[in-house]
């Protein structure tokens, strides 16, 4: 007898465990974990419990320690199907009786009595989960001084956040469609807007991007007819800002099925770029550039809010790798601009290593970005930079980790 919801129970233990044990992100591990889930709204229920029982794993833990006498082991079964029970009892607020029927089924042939037991007591005592989730220990070791600002952000998963096409017409969306905006060409909605039924999208009015993910092209200004390079461009976002901002953009990936949704959103949004499939290491442009956009790949640990896998599939291993590449292509990017040229360096990594610890390229100088440049309550750092966190910004909504730097060709 099948039971209704047990599918996307099972997916979203698949999906855990995909993170946990074998460092999948929860987008790689999604494809065969939600393979049996019919239905768009039992898909986001396995992926709303995969992501709250990462975000809040390490207080999960404490209270599942709290109500066993031996404690039971880290990769236990027990272990992971209870995670996944107390995250919709205390996050998702899914109904007790629910939570036991899809539950405990997932422990077929197993200690079904134990994870009852431990299930029953902790909400007969009421536990709860604290206000602001608790950081693994490496992370936590990492992050420094940040992290506990850090983790305050990472209490709940972001909201919607549009940048608009045109820049002049910020108040008749904010107005059209009763999102709040923090700066010219920006719109916040509350998260679980249906993206494709929202007013202007099909008129390509919008597309989605973080505030924080929104800044590294603004900090190029106004383009006027000259060039610039893309780099790592898919799926399209930055892309589509430079070329609303009078860029003659070239935009750049080596992801094939990336640059095919990149391609997508420039023509829903009836915006030009000149599309080029290729590895950015091994590339050579026929001409130099005005100015270069890296947003260069990372460890994505800034993006923790929307993706809380980060928390625990990111180590040193991962992010020397990312250094290592970043480097080098930083040092292909300095050698494509014009002299005069500007040089945009992004990651949406909080690892200092790929941000801060990156050195100026050789030929290349700082150009202190402003606070004039940024929304209400960000700032640059004593060095120019900027380095943006998901604590910051709390109050309206929060937005990603990023690091930003601005540097010029002599």
């Amino acid at each position: 007898m099948d039971i209704p919801g047990l599918p996307a129970r099972r997916a979203a233990l698949n999906l855990v465990d995909a993170v946990l044990r074998r460092g999948e992100t929860l987008d790689q591990a999604g494809g065969s974990a939600l393979a049996r889930v019919k239905g768009d709204a039992d898909r986001a229920l396995a992926r709303a419990i995969a992501g709250e029982t990462l975000r809040w794993k390490e207080d999960l833990d404490e209270l599942i320690d709290s109500a066993t006498k031996q404690r039971l082991p880290d990769d236990a079964k027990p272990r992971a199907v209870l995670r996944l029970m107390l995250a919709q009892v205390l996050r998702l607020e899914t109904p007790a009786h629910a939570v036991i029927a899809t539950g405990l089924p997932l422990l077929e042939g197993g200690p079904r009595r134990l994870a009852h037991g431990v299930f029953s007591t902790l909400l007969k005592i009421e536990a709860k989960l604290p206000e602001v989730p608790t950081l693994p220990d490496a992370v936590m070791m990492r992050w420094g001084e940040r992290a506990e600002a850090i983790a305050a952000g990472l209490s709940e998963p972001p909201p919607l956040d549009l940048a608009l096409r045109d820049l002049s017409a910020t108040a008749e969306w904010a107005e059209r469609m009763g999102g709040t905006s923090l700066m010219p060409g920006h719109l916040r909605l509350p998260r679980g807007s249906a993206i494709d039924l929202l007013p202007g999208f099909r008129d390509g009015g919008w597309w989605v991007q973080d505030l924080a993910a929104s800044l590294p092209a603004r900090l190029l200004g106004a383009g006027e007819g000259r060039r610039v390079l893309d780099l790592c461009a898919a799926p399209g976002g930055k892309t589509m800002q430079l070329a609303s901002q009078g860029w003659q953009v070239t935009a750049l990936d080596n992801a094939k099925r990336r640059l095919e949704r990149l391609r997508e959103n420039l023509a829903r949004t009836a915006l030009e770029a000149d599309v080029v499939l290729a590895d950015a290491l091994e590339w050579q442009p026929a001409y130099k550039f005005d100015a270069i956009l890296l947003d260069a790949p990372c460890t994505a640990t800034g993006t923790a809010r929307r993706h809380p896998d980060v928390l625990h599939r990111i180590g040193p291993r991962q992010i020397a790798e990312m250094v290592e590449l970043q480097a080098k292509l930083l040092a292909r990017a300095a050698g494509w601009l014009k002299p005069g040229g500007t040089l945009i360096y992004a990651v949406c990594s909080l690892e200092e290593a790929e941000g801060e610890g990156q050195p100026v390229p050789a030929g290349l100088t700082v150009v202190p970005i402003e606070a004039s440049e940024l929304p209400e309550g960000l700032a640059p750092t004593a060095s120019g930079a900027l380095r943006t966190d998901p604590g910051m910004l709390a109050e309206v909504g929060g937005l990603d980790g990023f690091y930003v730097a601005r540097w010029v060709k002599g």
